[in-house]
Order: C-alpha cells, then structure tokens, then sequence
C-alpha cells in the first residue's frame, strides 16, 4: 500500500507541477502585468481601456454579434438534434447530417472567412449565379454566418448526446392521454432539455466571443474584442499593458458562463433509466425535418465547396478551366511543405503527450485515494474557462526572454492545457463506470497498481483513448487563437500561415492548405474511428 501511493504521488506531482507552470502561473503573472504601471500597482490600465470608445465598441460589438450567433445557433442545433432522435427519419438521412454538420470543426476557423468571401463576396459563386451580392460579407454579417458555421457542430453534438438519454416512453404516454402536440414537446423534449439548451447557448456564445480566425478574415471594419487584442499586441504599435488588460477584460463572459451553467445544472433531469420505445410515424413532421435537414446540409455543401473549386481553376473567376497548377506550386515550395510538416509534428506531439496527461490525471482523480486530487478538476474547470488568445498571451508575458520562447514545446504545452477539459471528463467518465473493485482485487492477488492500470484499465478504456487522441490532434491541427502569439518563423504552423498569406491575397494557397489539413483531419478521425468501433464490437462479440 505505501509502495501504491509512493507510485501515484510520483505521477501526480510532475502533473500538478505541469499545471501550475503552463496554466496558473502565466495567467496569474498576466492579471498582474495588467495591474503594473511603473513600478507601482493601479488600475489605472483598466480605467483608461473603459474610458477608450474603440475598445468599449469592440466588447459591445463582440457581445452583440456573438449574442445573436448564438441564439440562431442553438435553434438549429436543437431542430436537427430533434430531428435525428425524434422522427423517422431515413437513417441514412441522419447519418448524412451527423456527418454533414460537424465536418467544419476539421478546418481552422480563419478558413471560414475566406469560403464565406468566395461564396457571397462580390465575385462569389453564389453572387455569380445570382447576379449580385446578395448582402454584404464584410463586417456583421460576414460574423453572425462564421460564428453560425463554426460553433453549430459543437452545439449539435452537445444536443444530440443529450436527447439520446431522453425517456421516449413520455411521449407514448402523452399521447396516450391526448395532450396537445405543443404541450407534449414542451413536457417531453423542450423542458428535459432546458439545461443542455442553456448549457450549448454559453458555450457558443463564449465561443464565439474570443474567436479570433473568423474576425481575422471577413471581420472588415467591424470591431471585435479579438481583433483589439491581436492589434494590441501585433499590430504595428505595441501596447503591453493594454493587451493585458483586454485579456482580462474576455475573462468576464467566460466566468459568468461558468456560474450560469452551474445555476442551470439544476434543470438537467435523471432518468433511472431511459427506456427504449419506437416512435409513432407521421408523414408531415418527418417530410418537414427531412426537408430541413437537406437543407442544413446542403448550405454547409455549398458554403465550403468554394475551397475545392478554386484551387483547381486556372484563374477564378474568370477562367474555370481545371488545372493541379496551384497545388503543385504549393508542394514545391519549402516553406509550406515545412509549415505542414511543423503541424503534423505539433499535432502528434500535443495528441501523445496530451492522453498521457489527461489520463494519468483522470486516473489519479477517479480510481484513487490520493489527496489533493480534486485540484485537477479545478485546473479542468479553469481550462474550460480561459479562452486560447488569453493563454496564449499570457504565455508570451510569461516566458517571454526564457530559453522556451518561440520553441515547439511552448505551442505542444500551450494546446495540451488549452484543450485539456474534454479529453480529461471523457477518461474520467469513462473510468468512474468501470468495476471499482478491480484495484482491490489485484491487490489482493499482489499486483502492483501500475500492472493493474497496464493490464486491466488501460485494455477497457482503449476506445477512450482513441477518442482523446482524435481530439487533441483535430484541435490541435485547427487552432488559430491559442497559438498567435507564440509561433517564430521556424515553429510556423499551417492555420497561422494562413492568416500571413491573407496579407498576400494568396487565396488559392490558403485553400490548398485548408485541403491539406481537412484531408489529414478526416483520415485520422475516420482511423480513430474505426478502431474504436471494432473494438467496441470485438467486446460485444465476446460477452
């Protein structure tokens, strides 16, 4: 037994060391580069920045767009979650929107800004086709479309496992009694729902609120939070103190989302078990949802099907002639084969050491008596709240000088604490509904906890780990905002690369690249995929 917590102090230790360097630390040391002026400590630096209009418009402006964002994008989360789990629907209508709607979360989000411009700006496909621009690109729009675009998968997926668990037979039984349609989704769908509703409307919202890619692109002359901060720290006049301070200032909705979801939990209902009942059919219901399902589908499609058109035609708009030209001239230069390169490496790197660490942590948290090991659910609570332009930022104050700056590790150590909340609840989930007994049964048999967890955890928890490892390299892959402020000319990776060939108006390139990145995101989720669902039908098979 002493050898058993010997062995799980020495883990936990060089976690909550790696926690406290690359996530506490740095944010504590930004709050107080915000606080510095001179040699003195005021708030003087967050008097001035609400006393400035361009940033007070910018928050407001932020708070606007990402407001309404949400609201559209909870509503058709919700229909399409509804549809797939609440109609008859063809099944391979379904799987053709599971599919469909989170197919964007394997691009950067700068990406969307520029297909949404080769869409509806005015030499877009679909300004083309109907003559004129149909609205403007640039500025509000352009946003509340890109924001749409990139937080409705997560919000579908949100959605879809949370109504999986919604007892059915409710709604036999309202119908049975004869209750009005209205009050029957209310009582049986909207009200279980009320908590997971809340729950995808602040997490979009935040989101949406410290998104920097989508802004980078077609934000125009729209001001954003976001876009203040990059300007604050990269634009052509440095303002240290004002970066710091704006960096604070995003903290706020994240915080307030976090005390909202918590006051929202009490809506969440639990069922003793959710029981399984075929849905009644009903002609005008499942052709209207199918109708809009098509429909959501199909303007995703269209929308990122400018980024395989342009890039094989000779010289869009004018010529569509096809042509590999501007793919073979992206894979002979270096310096983009050499930026894909750094992001496979980053990717693989951030995916390996990234499940190690969350593992490990959910292990300690879940399976053990360790003390202190709540403090990892702090530090997941924590990530989940610190938006990836903060901590990159406060990376920069922090280690700015040392011997890291500009380094791989700092963008590998950067990704693994920003993406750290989902692949730590999935291992910790995963882990807590396993037998508890298995520790003590070892134990008993005089095995070592470490050949327990090699054994007998880490063989049922495989397809966890897939997951884990799916997420952190997509994400890693993708990310814009948690790595702006720390990649040099040498750690360059493919979604910043794309925001210096904006500068160039090197469109073509920015969609080979995108190519590149969704074809490698694509082959290693449908990998991970795979493996898990054999894995899981192997199990089946066996019992």
């Amino acid at each position: 037994m002493l050898k058993t917590n010997k062995m799980m102090k020495l883990i936990f230790l060089p976690i909550l060391l790696f926690l406290l360097f690359f996530l506490v630390v740095p944010l504590i040391y930004m709050f107080w580069q915000s606080l510095k002026v001179g040699n003195e400590i005021s708030i003087q630096h967050y008097i001035d920045a609400l006393k400035n209009i361009e940033i007070r418009d910018a928050f407001f402006n932020s708070f606007k767009v990402s407001f309404v964002a949400s609201v559209i994008t909870t509503i058709l989360a919700f229909f399409l979650a509804y549809a797939i789990h609440f109609t008859t629907m063809h099944r391979h209508t379904k799987k053709l929107v599971q599919i469909g709607i989170t197919l964007p979360m394997l691009l950067p989000t700068i990406t969307y800004g520029f297909v949404l411009i080769y869409t509806f700006g005015n030499q877009g496909i679909l300004t083309r086709l109907a003559g004129q621009p149909l609205f403007k690109i640039y500025g509000y729009n352009g946003l509340v479309i890109g924001y749409i675009l990139y937080t409705l998968p997560v919000a579908f997926i949100l959605m879809q496992n949370s109504m999986q668990y919604i007892d059915k037979r409710f709604l036999l039984v309202s119908m049975l009694m004869h209750d009005r349609p209205l009050r029957r989704f209310y009582h049986t769908v909207f009200r279980p729902m009320l908590g997971t509703i809340g729950g995808a409307f602040i997490l979009t919202f935040i989101l949406s609120f410290t998104d920097f890619g989508i802004p980078a692109s077609v934000g125009g002359n729209y001001r954003v939070i976001a876009t203040e901060l990059y300007q604050a720290m990269l634009g052509s006049i440095v303002h240290f103190e004002r970066g710091a301070v704006i960096s604070v200032l995003m903290l706020v909705p994240a915080i307030l989302g976090v005390i909202m979801l918590t006051i929202l939990e009490r809506f969440n209902f639990h069922y003793k078990q959710a029981g399984r009942s075929e849905l009644v059919k009903h002609r005008l219901r499942d052709t209207l949802f199918t109708l809009y399902s098509f429909a959501s589908v199909a303007v995703v499609f269209i929308i990122f099907s400018t980024m395989f058109i342009v890039p094989f035609t000779k010289g869009y708009p004018y010529d569509f002639s096809f042509t590999f030209e501007h793919v073979q001239n992206v894979f002979a230069e270096k310096d983009l084969t050499k930026v894909y390169v750094n992001s496979l490496i980053v990717a693989v790197l951030t995916a390996v050491l990234g499940v190690s660490i969350t593992f490990m942590s959910a292990l300690l948290n879940a399976r053990t008596p360790l003390k202190g090991r709540k403090s990892l659910d702090l530090a997941s609570m924590i990530t989940n709240t610190v938006p990836g332009m903060v901590l990159g930022l406060s990376y920069l104050f922090f280690f700015n000088g040392s011997s890291l700056k500009g380094t791989f590790l700092i963008i590998i150590a950067c990704n693994i604490v920003h993406f750290f909340t989902t692949p730590y609840l999935m291992a910790k989930n995963s882990l807590q509904k396993m037998d508890p007994t298995w520790e003590v049964t070892a134990e008993l048999l005089k095995d070592s906890w470490l050949k327990t967890v090699i054994r007998v955890i880490l063989p049922n928890i495989r397809p966890t780990i897939f997951q884990m490892f799916s997420y952190y390299f997509l994400n890693a892959m993708v990310t814009v905002s948690g790595v702006i402020f720390l990649v040099s000319t040498k750690t360059m990776l493919v979604s910043t690369r794309i925001k210096e060939l904006q500068h160039f108006a090197k469109y073509t390139d920015i969609f080979v690249l995108s190519i590149f990145i969704l074809c490698t995101n694509l082959i290693v989720k449908l990998g991970c995929d795979y493996i898990t669902a054999h894995k899981e039908k192997v199990e089946e098979i066996s019992k």
